[in-house]
């Protein structure tokens, strides 16, 4: 019984899809909302407009390496079942992260969040962005596993399809056995 159930929640979630306005990249609106999310102007605009350019180009070719050809649920299920290489949301997070760090970016802050740690929801990890120094809750998060390689990007408080709490608490938390 729960199979039929299980395939009729994945149906419906293949149903979903990508909403257009997640394929359209907005390169300008990121960098814009990277550049100004620090009221102290730390964020250079030429760092600000790199960082929009790699993360919407990177999460395409994410999609591309990882196989992906379907919604990010179901892609989940071939990665577990040997069928994809790579897809699960902290393969994306852990690429984009390094892929960015790359650049060596002096006007940011790389924060790891990790949502869903206590619901039966599927637990979700993305990257966040914030300005040098400043706190992961002032950040932009970026995500490119929720639409399938089609960035997501918005402040984190604007994010209210997740609660995002720091990767580092979420780890000590389970190190103490409390999840």
């Amino acid at each position: 019984m729960w199979r039929w159930a299980f395939l009729l929640v994945i149906t419906f979630l293949a149903a979903c899809g990508v909403p257009s306005e997640q394929k359209v990249a907005d390169v300008d609106g990121l960098a814009r909302a990277l550049q100004t999310m620090d009221s102290t102007n730390r964020v250079a605009p030429q760092e600000a407009r790199r960082a929009a350019e790699i993360a919407y180009a990177y999460s395409l070719e994410q999609r591309e390496a990882y196989k992906v050809s379907d919604p990010p649920l179901i892609h989940n299920t071939k990665v577990n079942q040997g069928l994809r290489p790579r897809g699960l949301c902290w393969h994306w997070a852990d690429d984009l992260e390094a892929r960015l760090r790359r650049e060596g970016f002096k006007s940011f802050s790389f924060h790891r969040a990790i949502a869903n740690i206590d619901n039966l929801r599927v637990e979700h990890s993305t990257v966040i962005l914030s300005a040098k120094g400043a706190p992961m809750q002032d950040g932009i998060v970026l995500d490119g596993w929720r639409y399938g390689g089609y960035l997501f990007w918005a402040p984190l408080p604007e994010d209210t399809r997740y609660t995002w709490v720091p990767r580092a608490e979420v780890f000590a938390t389970r190190r103490k056995g409390a999840l």
